[in-house]
This record gives structure tokens, C-alpha cells and sequence, in this order.
């Protein structure tokens, strides 16, 4: 199979990165104009919480039961929890990655302990890494104290997604939306479906093209890099994949595998702050969440990591602050004002206003146009579209502490972005 094939033709590459200069609210069809008052909504608890040596599970029980309680949502059932692992085991100093990145190990085991003596059946821990190293070498990598895990849970499991892992096919799963944004299905390790319940753990952070991070974000990860990395196979999986996911998901600089489904038009935007909020979109809407968490007790700002310049570590209790419900798009929307931003902002409008460095080279988009757009897709209005849930905190069931009380101002703490940005 030569390069050529392999690659999008330039024909398909330049007719998308022609659309790039329009955002959310530029040029959008009529159904993502609308904001559908028949969105779904849910209850989202908040409380603070200032130290990850906190009696964890005493904090999130309450919250649990203030969104309903989850002991009909996972008795007997199996339990499937995607962790925010993103990057490699290197962090902040002096801080774990645990601690301002990544979600933190020891919150991660009063979840499972209370998922636990709720009555579930089977707990498994998900998230991509590189192949050939398991997952718990991973959380060992970045500090975490594993055996807390298997102590809440004896019979805990742990599952590499970013290729086959311990499945023997990938499961299909399809959009569940009328309007796919750029993927009709998406190929995924066996785990995302073998599932009777489907937990997005995130982590409360800026983020480099989506502006932040949080419970929808984190389900960029469940795509197995075997099928959509840069090195994935081209007719079939690659299971010895060693890269990440630029050329494919970022940037549409190919599609992936043949075996899996291909966009939904290869003319559409290249540029990845419009494809990465819009595949997210994609992934909730074929892999639901059943129950969203964001860990804002310890986090980052600039980027979701110590590899985005200008990022950095707040300080331990900063924000301070847990949050749960049963909807991930009403999760996000109240964790997003708890940030201090307008979860209904537009395209180009702070946390969605980002900083793409211009002399980084990003892509066949910025060497055709010169320049990179400085906007990320509101993420969270793209689920409202998508029907998923609602953005309206006035629709928004808001228990615990009340959003203006814990109110953290993320972009006052963030480095001045460079004045070629302004």
C-alpha cells in the first residue's frame, strides 16, 4: 500500500481546510442553531472538597444521593470507569500527576469503594496507553498507589483500551445522533460495550484545542489508536501501534483503519478546533455516560499538561471542588461556570478563545493557510445539538453549594497568553 493511498488526497485535505475560518456560530445548519428546549437534563451536586487525604468517600456519597443515589443505576451490573491519564507519567513539579493533570489515584478508590458497596457486580478501570504496558505500570508510573485500589475493590480490573487488550474483536458502536459530526460509529476495544454501566471520571483543566476538559473530553481517550492513530493499520488495526492520534483525529490528515467506519464527509474542517470538540460530540453520543465525575479538588491552567506551553500547576486545594451527575453535557455546563466561564459561550469567547502557537507548525492546514484560527468549539454546546443534555443552567437541577459560592476564576490564574495571541 503506497503513502498515497494511506494519506486523504490533497483534493479532500484543502476543500475541508477552505471551511476552517467558520466557528460554531458561523455557517452552522440550521439544527445545531437551535438551542432544543427538549434537551435532557439531570441533577449535578457540587461540593468542596480541599485535599485529596480527605475522607474521599465521605464527600461523594452525599453527592451521590443528591443526584439520586446510584444503587439502582449499578447493583449487579458491570461497571466500566474511563480515567483521565492523559500523557506520560512526567508532571508538575513537585506535584504527582494525580494531582493537577491527571485524575487523582486516591479519589479514584472512593469511587470504586462506593460503586462497590453499591452493589455492582464487576468494576473495570479503562483508559489508552502505550501498548505492551499495562495499565496499573502506567498509574504506577505517575505516582499512584495501586494497592489502594485493590483494597477497595479485591476483585478490580484493569484494562488497556488503546488496541484489542484483552477482547478478541472491537465492538461497532454507533452515533446515536441524527446529525453525526464526523463519524457515523467508532470502533472500540470490547470494554466500552461489555458494560451495563459507563462512568466518565475527567479532570477539572484547560485544555490546548477544546479550551477545557472535563467529563465529555475525557471520552477522546476511548479511541483505540490501533484504528485511529497515526500509525494505525490502513486496511486493518495495527496492534503493535506506537503514536497518537494527530493525523486522524486531529487534523483529518487520514482516516482511519478501512475496517472501521470513515467521516461522514471528507470535505469538512481540518482544523482541529473544530474536529476535536465535534468527534467528542460523536464518542458520547455512541458510548453514553451513565454517570459523569470531575475532579477540580487539585488542577492545572494553560493546558491540560506540563507538555502545553504556558501551562502550570495550582497549588494543592485550588480549585477545591468535586462534581457529579448523571448527564455529562449538565455536568460539564455547571463545571464549566464553576471555572468561571459561561457554559454557552461562542467560538473564540474565553475558555474557548485558545493559543496555537503560529510558529509550531500544526499540520497541512497551517501550511496551506499561513496562520492558525484561535477559537475551539464549545464542546458542550455541541452535546446540547446532539440532543444529549442541556447547557441552560436555569434547566440545570444544581444541589449542594451553590455555583455562585464556589465560583473559581480559572482565567485569572492563567499566564498571560503571548501578545502575538492578543
Amino acid at each position: 500500500m503506497s503513502s498515497r493511498q494511506r494519506e486523504m488526497t490533497r483534493r479532500q485535505l484543502l476543500a475541508g481546510a477552505g471551511l476552517a475560518a467558520g466557528a460554531i456560530s458561523l455557517g452552522r445548519p440550521e439544527w445545531l442553531r437551535a438551542s432544543p428546549l427538549s434537551a435532557p437534563t439531570a441533577p449535578v451536586s457540587i461540593s468542596r472538597c480541599k485535599s485529596y487525604d480527605e475522607d474521599l468517600a465521605a464527600v461523594l456519597k452525599p453527592m451521590f444521593d443528591q443526584i439520586g443515589g446510584i444503587s439502582g443505576l449499578v447493583k449487579g451490573k458491570t461497571v466500566a470507569i474511563k480515567l483521565n491519564l492523559t500523557g506520560g507519567g512526567r508532571g508538575f513539579r513537585p506535584y504527582p500527576p494525580g494531582d493537577t493533570f491527571w485524575v487523582n489515584g486516591k479519589l479514584t478508590a472512593a469511587v470504586c469503594h462506593l460503586i462497590k458497596q453499591a452493589g455492582a457486580k464487576r468494576i473495570r478501570l479503562l483508559e489508552s496507553n502505550t501498548i505492551g504496558l499495562k495499565l496499573e505500570d502506567k498509574m504506577l508510573d505517575g505516582g499512584w498507589d495501586v494497592r489502594l485500589l485493590t483494597n477497595a475493590v479485591p476483585d478490580l480490573e484493569f484494562e488497556n483500551t488503546n488496541n484489542l487488550g484483552e477482547g478478541k474483536r472491537y465492538s461497532r458502536m454507533k452515533v446515536g445522533s441524527a446529525h453525526p459530526c464526523i463519524y457515523p460509529a467508532f470502533d472500540l476495544n470490547h470494554s466500552y460495550e461489555d458494560c451495563d454501566v459507563f462512568v466518565s471520571l475527567g479532570k477539572m483543566k484547560h485544555h490546548e484545542e477544546c479550551g477545557i476538559t472535563l467529563s465529555m473530553k475525557n471520552m477522546f481517550g476511548i479511541t483505540p489508536c490501533s484504528i485511529y492513530g497515526d500509525d494505525a493499520g490502513v486496511d486493518e488495526p495495527n496492534e503493535a501501534v506506537r503514536r497518537g492520534r494527530a493525523d486522524v483525529l486531529h487534523f483529518g490528515r487520514r482516516q482511519p483503519s478501512r475496517s472501521a467506519p470513515q467521516e461522514v464527509d471528507f470535505s469538512s474542517d481540518r482544523y482541529e478546533g473544530h474536529r476535536v470538540p465535534r468527534i467528542v460530540t460523536d464518542l458520547v453520543s455512541a458510548r453514553p455516560v451513565d454517570l459523569a465525575i470531575v475532579d477540580g479538588i487539585q488542577s492545572c491552567v494553560g493546558g491540560e499538561g506540563p507538555w502545553v506551553r504556558g501551562s502550570k500547576a495550582l497549588p494543592p486545594g485550588e480549585p477545591g471542588l468535586l462534581v457529579v451527575g448523571r448527564n455529562p453535557v449538565c455536568t460539564d455546563a455547571v463545571s464549566a461556570a464553576l471555572m468561571g466561564y459561561n457554559p454557552r459561550a461562542e467560538a473564540g469567547k474565553p475558555p474557548f478563545k485558545v493559543w496555537k502557537d503560529p510558529k509550531a507548525v500544526r499540520g497541512d492546514y497551517q501550511r496551506e493557510h499561513g496562520e492558525l484560527p484561535q477559537y475551539g468549539d464549545n464542546t458542550i454546546l455541541l452535546g446540547e445539538a446532539a440532543g444529549i443534555g442541556t447547557a441552560d443552567l436555569s434547566r440545570i437541577d444544581v444541589r449542594g453549594v451553590p455555583i455562585k459560592d464556589a465560583v473559581y476564576d480559572f482565567e485569572s490564574r492563567r499566564t498571560p497568553w503571548p501578545p502575538e495571541a492578543n
